[in-house]
């Protein structure tokens, strides 16, 4: 038996911290079940996906640890609901601010870690290749996701009505979807601007292996 690479031990690092979470934060989450698990759903969903796909087609190292990154994120704002996460109340009184900020924060990685696992698919496949146009249909396909998720919440609010308000957050911003999809935005190129090239020297080494 060979001994075991750093590829692919930190993988199974990061899939052992995310279920330690998960049971931790899921046992008796602050907010109800209904709003943990709407806030969970991607983890619920994303974790067999990567699990089902790791053979065939192993992501980098990077992007595994930004998953499960993007995963503690969700499940924290899934434990408290983003509105009353406590570090987001902190910051809040720190920076006189009018809301919760730790909504901003989910939306932020929600451009930041989906544009990069968009490029990693696409290039590997062989769909897109780096450079300037790649860069704007990378961003365009996080806003689309992030517009579908918007139109998620929105018809979760009119099928369950109030139930929802947690799941929404918007803490009575009239902008709060507007602000959400401009986060969703700066993420996705704060990603591409400081991981790129980091981010292209291990999908060579991943084309090589």
């Amino acid at each position: 038996m060979g001994v075991m690479r750093d590829t692919d031990r930190l993988p199974l690092l990061f899939l052992a911290a995310v279920a330690v979470a998960f049971a931790v934060l899921g046992w008796a989450p602050r907010a109800d079940r209904f709003t943990w698990f709407m806030e969970n759903f991607p983890v619920i969903l994303g974790v067999p996906a990567l699990l089902a796909t790791h053979r065939r087609f192993p992501l980098t190292t990077l992007l595994y640890g930004l998953l499960a990154l993007h995963a503690l994120v969700l499940m924290v704002g899934g434990h408290w609901t983003y509105a009353e996460v406590p570090a987001g109340h902190w910051v809040k009184a720190w920076l006189h601010l009018a809301r919760n900020p730790y909504d901003r924060l989910g939306h932020l990685f929600q451009g930041f870690v989906p544009v990069l696992l968009f490029r990693e698919v696409l290039f590997r496949k062989g769909v897109l290749k780096p450079g300037a146009w790649s860069v704007f249909v990378l961003i365009l396909m996080v806003l689309g996701l992030s517009a579908a998720y918007e139109l998620l919440e929105w018809q979760t609010a009119v099928w369950t009505g109030s139930s929802a308000d947690a799941f929404l957050g918007s803490q009575g911003d009239v902008w709060d979807t507007q602000w959400d999809m401009a986060c969703a935005l700066i993420g996705s190129s704060l990603a591409l601007g400081l991981l790129s090239r980091h981010h292209d020297r291990l999908l060579a080494k991943t084309s090589r292996g």
